[in-house]
């Protein structure tokens, strides 16, 4: 959880506050990005957008919600954004952290962790984004309603609708298939 007296420093021009609040949710943004958008180069694209952007409307943040939350829902909004600009399906090839060594021994988790993205992938876009959000990012229905905009009920309709996807798709890997 972000600090609040931090957030209230970089609004006031606070640089070393700033940089620190960046530097916290830089992690969150990117891993939204990825599941968002399914590959590596669009996503640090996109991370970079998000972060430019909330070091440009610090001063813009009430703080009516969680500074998470009006983060994510920046995030969410430029990768809502750039995937209407492609127009494009991108494949899911890339691992989070395959540059880190220690991912290399994760092996075994590599194949689940791969199909469970492509399935992410596949959902529609609102259904993507409130389940990368639950599931990946821990937040809240409340909170995913704020990030997205939507009525609450609309979140968990989107939420049920996607888990509902998923457990289908899902279904054959669990008795050692692949997704299709």
């Amino acid at each position: 959880m972000v600090d609040a007296d931090c957030v209230r420093q970089a609004q006031q021009g606070d640089r070393t506050a700033i940089v620190r609040l960046l530097r916290e949710v830089e992690n969150s943004v990117y891993k939204t990005a990825y599941y968002m958008l399914g590959n590596e180069h669009d996503a640090l694209d996109c991370t970079q957008e998000a972060l430019l952007r909330i070091y440009h409307r610090i001063a813009s943040f009430k703080g009516e919600s969680r500074f998470e939350t009006w983060v994510q829902r920046i995030v969410t909004n430029i990768c809502i954004d750039h995937r209407r600009r492609s127009k494009k399906t991108l494949p899911l090839e890339e691992e989070i952290g395959s540059s880190d060594p220690a991912s290399r021994h994760k092996v075994e988790w590599s194949g689940v962790a791969s199909d469970l993205r492509s399935a992410i992938k596949r959902l529609p876009e609102h259904q993507r984004t409130a389940v990368v959000l639950r599931y990946v990012h821990g937040y809240r229905y409340d909170e995913i309603a704020e990030s997205m905009n939507l009525p609450l009920n609309t979140v968990k309709s989107h939420l049920f609708r996607g888990r509902k996807n998923l457990q289908a798709w899902l279904v054959d890997y669990q008795e050692g298939g692949v997704i299709p």
